[in-house]
């Protein structure tokens, strides 16, 4: 006699679910690179202590999460520490990027209080409208971001009709000495909000962020599958009274203030083929132009020259000093990123194939990456990545350390 399962046999440890949970990744990811000795970062980063023409890089990587659930509250903590040897010598590091009690007294209610990535915002490369969040690195989006020590709320409603569901999420930022004190202005109180709205089978999200530590800021995004397979989405914010340090045409510095505006299109498309493609579009206008960028490429070539001459890196500092506003992701004003990844190229079992470009429309520089990943084995995942440079004299890509690089990373998930 053959037996099978009744229609209502129960799988008992499908609902025995466990209170807590342990897991995280370790990796380790060797790089190298060919440095560009004539770009302005290298000269602000090595002016002092010149270095090889190779760069060589070991780094490992322990990222640790885990959660206890009981009742109502649910406790969440996540640690990243990162060792890493490079041609200068060891560094490490341990950071608390999560940690937060949330308790959720009513099916309505959820309430947040700790440190945690709000993960504002529907673009992949870029968020304009993550107010909260630390920025992306757009050549490796999908990284963990440490988060911020607030308190939230979630109240959310759901419906019949064209609204199916409005949510609530207002946030307090304290910013105080040793207490999110890299997020703006000190001994402030910030408060942010988010209004989530699903009408019309579109997700739509209002923002807005008041208080001290920075100027008032607004946004709007939404993301909408127009089909199953091709999805669009975009974000547009506003910030008021926004300042940023710049080179002053007798050769100081000064602060501009004015509102700003950045805005992001995008679409997602899967094919047939099951090639997906990622496609985006960023503005910001409060970012530099062409020449604003020149001038402080010619600062910094000034300033190692006078250094080589005479010995005196005042002028060096100067450039340092302003390196932050300069040298940050993407400083200036019109991006494209566009990613290509293919499942199982060729039917080889296990392989993801995928080529992203990031091209600065503004000066025409632009990063290649293409990069192959092996998931053959059992949380384990192979990853090689390159990068090539390419651009003008001055431009920003250019101006980057590498001209290419070459990474491969093995990351163990448990």
């Amino acid at each position: 006699m053959v037996g099978r399962a009744g229609d209502y046999d129960i799988d008992l440890s499908e609902i025995d679910k466990k209170p807590y949970s342990l897991g995280g990744y370790a990796e380790f990811v060797p790089l190298w690179g060919a440095r560009d000795k004539e770009s302005s970062l290298y000269k602000l980063n090595f002016y002092n202590s010149p270095q090889s023409d190779l760069a060589q890089e070991y780094n490992s990587r322990l990222q640790l999460e885990g959660s206890l659930e009981k009742g109502a509250a649910l406790l969440f903590v996540r640690t990243n520490s990162l060792v890493a040897h490079t041609n200068q010598g060891w560094s490490g590091a341990t950071k608390i990027y999560d940690a937060y009690l949330s308790l959720k007294p009513s099916p309505l209610l959820t309430v947040t209080l700790g440190k945690k990535a709000p993960k504002w915002g529907k673009g992949y490369a870029w968020n304009p409208v993550a107010f909260l969040d630390k920025p992306k690195n757009p050549d490796d989006p999908e990284l963990s971001l440490e988060g911020l020590v607030c308190a939230s709320a979630d109240f959310t409603r759901s419906f019949v009709g064209s609204l199916k569901t409005v949510s609530f999420t207002p946030a307090i930022v304290p910013v105080y000495d040793h207490l999110n004190d890299s997020f703006g202005t000190l001994n402030q109180l910030n408060f942010a909000a988010k209004l989530y709205l699903l009408l019309y089978d579109t997700d739509i999200d209002l923002i807005a962020l008041s208080g001290g530590s920075k100027s008032a800021r607004y946004g709007l995004d939404f993301s909408r599958n127009l089909t199953a397979n091709f999805e669009v989405h975009g974000e547009f914010a506003y910030l008021s009274n926004a300042q940023r340090k710049v080179l002053s045409d007798d050769g100081g510095t000064q602060f501009l203030r004015g509102n700003g505006r950045s805005w992001l299109l995008g679409v997602r498309y899967l094919s047939g083929l099951n090639t997906t493609y990622i496609l985006e579009y960023y503005r910001n206008e409060d970012g530099f132009t062409p020449g604003e960028m020149n001038s402080y490429y010619n600062l910094v070539d000034q300033a190692y020259q006078a250094f080589l001459g005479t010995g005196s890196d005042s002028l060096m500092n100067q450039a340092i000093g302003l390196a932050s506003n300069y040298t940050r992701i993407n400083p200036m004003k019109d991006y494209l990123y566009l990613r290509l990844s293919q499942s199982e190229p060729l039917n080889i079992l296990y392989f993801t194939a995928a080529i992203t470009t990031i091209f600065n429309a503004d000066d025409q520089s632009f990063n290649l990456t293409p990069e192959l990943l092996y998931t053959g084995v059992t949380n384990l995942e192979l990853r090689l990545k390159t990068s090539f440079i390419s651009g003008v004299d001055h431009s920003e890509f250019d101006e980057k350390i590498y001209d290419t690089r070459l990474e491969f990373r093995a990351r163990y998930y448990f």
